[in-house]
């Protein structure tokens, strides 16, 4: 780790936000605390920032069409890089299933949200994780996946459950409402799944963080949104 004060050779984090926006905010504010942090004075983070609509990101989830959302997010990956981005982020958990098809577009590194997300749960020594995201984050496998390559059991809210969450985010986080007898409703949701043996819950949705804190829950909480973009930070100042 550089003092603070010293330069630093920091390479440039490339964000691929609006997914939604508001989730995007915590990215850009966080990444540039953490060089803050890590370098003091008036150190802030080289990044650039490519934010979609999340309107028609969300119309191709809603389709199931996969293949235009990874084409969208591709040309803007690639966009990213011609402005100079030396590493990816997608700030967000649920587009990481077209993250092959992304990564295919670019030659810079893409950071993916659940193998940072998965090294943290390891490095402390959770081997069974409370998953809450939306609807594909928790029942597809190209998230889980991750996880359990890493040696994690994973659970999920039975099905309704499941689609409080799901409507939660969409209806609520994405739109930047936070309602106090919705988090009552993930709380209790996060009891039942401690009740089964989670050890820690996965905020695995970037705007849940908005919503539920670890001040408001015993068990470790581990918020996607900051662990990637600590990971992006890392990466930049080695």
């Amino acid at each position: 780790m550089t003092a603070a004060g010293e330069e630093s050779e920091m390479k440039r984090i490339g964000l691929l936000g609006g997914m939604s926006w508001e989730s995007t905010v915590t990215y850009y504010q966080m990444i540039n605390e953490a060089v803050k942090r890590r370098l003091g004075g008036l150190h802030s983070a080289e990044l650039v920032l490519y934010s979609v609509d999340f309107a028609e990101i969300e119309k191709c989830q809603a389709e199931g069409d996969w293949e235009r959302s990874g084409e969208i997010l591709g040309e803007a990956a690639a966009a990213l890089e011609r402005a100079g981005a030396e590493m990816i982020l997608i700030c967000t958990n649920t587009m990481h299933k077209v993250a092959p098809q992304i990564q295919a577009n670019i030659q810079v590194p893409l950071v993916h949200i659940a193998e940072a997300t998965a090294d943290e749960l390891n490095r402390r020594g959770i081997r069974r994780a409370a998953l809450l995201g939306t609807k594909y984050t928790m029942t597809q496998d190209f998230y889980k996946a991750k996880l359990v390559d890493a040696g994690i059991e994973v659970l999920v809210p039975d099905e309704a459950d499941m689609e409080t969450v799901n409507d939660v985010i969409y209806q609520e986080l994405c739109l930047g409402e936070i309602r106090a007898e919705s988090k009552e409703k993930f709380l209790a949701i996060i009891r039942r799944l401690e009740s089964q043996g989670a050890e820690g819950v996965i905020l695995g949705c970037t705007e849940i963080g908005l919503l539920v804190k670890q001040e408001d829950v015993e068990l470790p909480v581990f918020d996607t949104t900051l662990i990637h973009g600590e990971k992006a930070v890392e990466m930049a100042l080695e």
